[in-house]
């Protein structure tokens, strides 16, 4: 080999390093999660101190970069060109570009990218040194291009909000569940904490023909047995009609000193609280924590008593069902045969359709407020239709609502010859 190439081979090596360095550098700072940089810089760690407070400069980062990168990788293809002119004449030119072309593909760009993505805090903590003094090297530079970044922001200004959508987190949360950074009750968690602020009053409460109340003029008698058999601890006071709720009765208010109270049930009574259906459940936490209260009492846009919401409701919408000795256990879906379930038509829309696998367009936020949309009248036992892929009958009733449906999930019939093959 001719020594007097032996430089320029040196400094082409040194450049396609370079241009790996700062190829994979874009990609680490590009890919990196800040929340495990911000954990390890709490405890201590100081290159990821180092290139976390880099990351929210990422405006002069990645103009050093830049900068840095082009300046090698045209050093790369100038030296190049001398080099194989000299070797090979007029040719020289061309056999340049295509070896300098597939180098620099391969080993600057391809290979360190793939490699820092894999691992990019860790190449991010690697690099933060040299290219903070990089960044320091270049300030003339990186001043020259915010301005400009600055000039072409002004003209080319969107007003597309940048915040992050309720969709993209839930997107979010699934993807980093398949990745195992977190299980299935912590993903659920997470996406019930996002979901949380979209959820009114009229979507979780207990509606009014569920609720357990008694009379104002009740005998103490009367309410010991409403308690008995509802088990619920508390009771709501209505005067004379169950849209005039006057107050709440404690079961420990009620029962003093292993017997009933001797004082009068407006005395042991707390005054109701009362919301409207569309206030957010988020607000209601808080109101009714300030309150000091375990009941608001829903009143629909006429005044009347829709329903109520309690703490427990609103707080199994965070963590899910919470059961306590006294709840009975009811299976909202009970599998009676292959592909028949009986249903609580108590159940949320949303849970049905989502049982089933299909999708509906309906307001309706319990599912006998769909099977009464889709038979078009009080439902009967005995009704029945077709919707997708389900066959549905209605078959219990109570007063005028249906309590519980029969379901077969009709198997296609291409499915069906598929199974048998």
């Amino acid at each position: 080999m001719n020594t007097e190439l032996v430089p320029s081979i040196v400094a082409m090596v040194c450049c396609i390093i370079m241009s790996a360095y700062f190829s994979a550098t874009e990609t680490a700072f590009s890919s990196l999660n800040k929340t495990r940089l911000k954990a390890m810089a709490e405890k201590g760690n100081r290159r990821a101190d180092l290139a976390l407070r880099l990351s929210e400069q990422y405006d002069k980062l990645i103009s050093t970069i830049l900068v840095g990168n082009n300046i090698v990788n045209i050093a790369m293809a100038s030296l190049g060109t001398l080099l194989f002119v000299g070797l090979y004449g007029d040719i020289g030119a061309t056999v340049s570009t295509v070896v300098v072309t597939v180098v620099v593909l391969i080993f600057g760009e391809i290979t360190p990218k793939s490699i820092a993505k894999d691992y990019p805090e860790k190449f991010a903590m690697f690099s933060a040194p040299i290219i903070r003094l990089l960044i320091w090297v270049l300030t003339p530079v990186n001043f020259l291009f915010t301005q400009w970044k600055k000039l072409v922001s002004r003209l080319f200004h969107s007003s597309e909000d940048t915040k992050m959508s309720q969709e993209e987190l839930l997107l979010l949360v699934d993807e980093v569940q398949q990745e195992g950074s977190i299980d299935e009750t912590e993903g659920e968690l997470l996406r019930n904490a996002i979901e949380f602020r979209d959820l009114v009053a009229e979507d979780i409460l207990t509606h009014r023909v569920d609720l357990e109340a008694v009379p104002v003029d009740a005998t103490k008698e009367e309410i010991a047995e409403c308690f008995t058999q509802s088990r619920y601890s508390r009771l709501l006071v209505y005067e004379e009609t169950i849209d005039n709720i006057v107050g709440v009765i404690h079961q420990k208010d009620f029962y003093v000193g292993g017997g009933i109270t001797h004082k009068a049930v407006s005395d042991i009574m707390t005054p109701p609280v009362f919301i409207h259906q569309s206030e957010k459940i988020s607000d209601l936490l808080q109101f009714l924590q300030s309150n000091k209260a375990h009941i608001a009492i829903v009143i629909d846009e006429y005044g009347g008593t829709l329903g109520i919401v309690t703490m427990e409701d609103i707080l199994e919408e965070l963590v899910g069902e919470i059961w306590d000795e006294h709840d009975e256990v009811e299976e909202d879906f009970r599998k009676l045969e292959a592909d028949t379930y009986l249903v609580d038509c108590s159940v949320n829309l949303d849970d049905f359709l989502d049982f089933f696998q299909i999708k509906s367009e309906s307001d309706s936020i319990s599912l006998g407020g769909w099977v009464m949309e889709q038979v078009g009248h009080i439902p009967a036992v005995g009704d029945h239709f077709t919707y997708d892929r389900l066959s549905v009958t209605v078959e219990e009733t109570d007063a005028h609502r249906v309590t519980f449906v029969k379901v077969i999930a009709i198997i296609p019939a291409e499915d069906e010859v598929a199974q048998q093959q």
